[in-house]
């Protein structure tokens, strides 16, 4: 009897991969949030790092946190091609993101949060990247 080695499928690695990064994004705001810093920003100037926290500000936020969120799904559902599309784009946008924050400034926490980040989102963008394109097997 022969077996054959089955790995896990692409799509389920990816799709776990985003559940790992927007866990890490949610989680450095919720800590973010309790630094006394920004509770006092928050309070007296109704912004952070000089960005008013306002409607606009927060759907911006919401739009861009919906990437991860939407790429957890679509990971498993899309085809290969919208896929891998999609999980390159998704990865190089959060990324560039990340970075742009970091180089804004930033705590601590803030700094090893977003280095899981940045190279979990680079991961995801390698690793769409190298998705090999699927064979169709021939019937015998």
């Amino acid at each position: 009897m022969q077996v054959r080695k089955q790995g896990t499928d692409r799509k389920v690695i990816l799709s776990t991969l985003w559940i790992f990064v927007t866990l890490n994004y949610l989680y450095c705001d919720v800590m973010s949030l309790m630094s006394p810093e920004m509770l006092n920003s928050l309070i007296t100037t109704g912004g952070v790092g000089g960005w008013d926290v306002n409607e606009i500000f927060l759907l911006g936020s919401a739009i861009i946190m919906e990437i991860p969120i939407a790429l957890v799904l679509l990971s498993i559902v899309l085809n290969y091609k919208a896929n891998r599309l999609a999980n390159i784009i998704g990865g190089l946008i959060m990324t560039l993101l990340m970075i742009g924050t970091v180089l804004m400034g930033a705590n601590y926490h803030y700094i090893f949060f977003a280095t899981i980040e940045i190279a979990t989102t680079l991961f995801i963008v390698w690793y769409a990247w190298t998705w090999p394109k699927p064979t169709v097997a021939k019937s015998e």
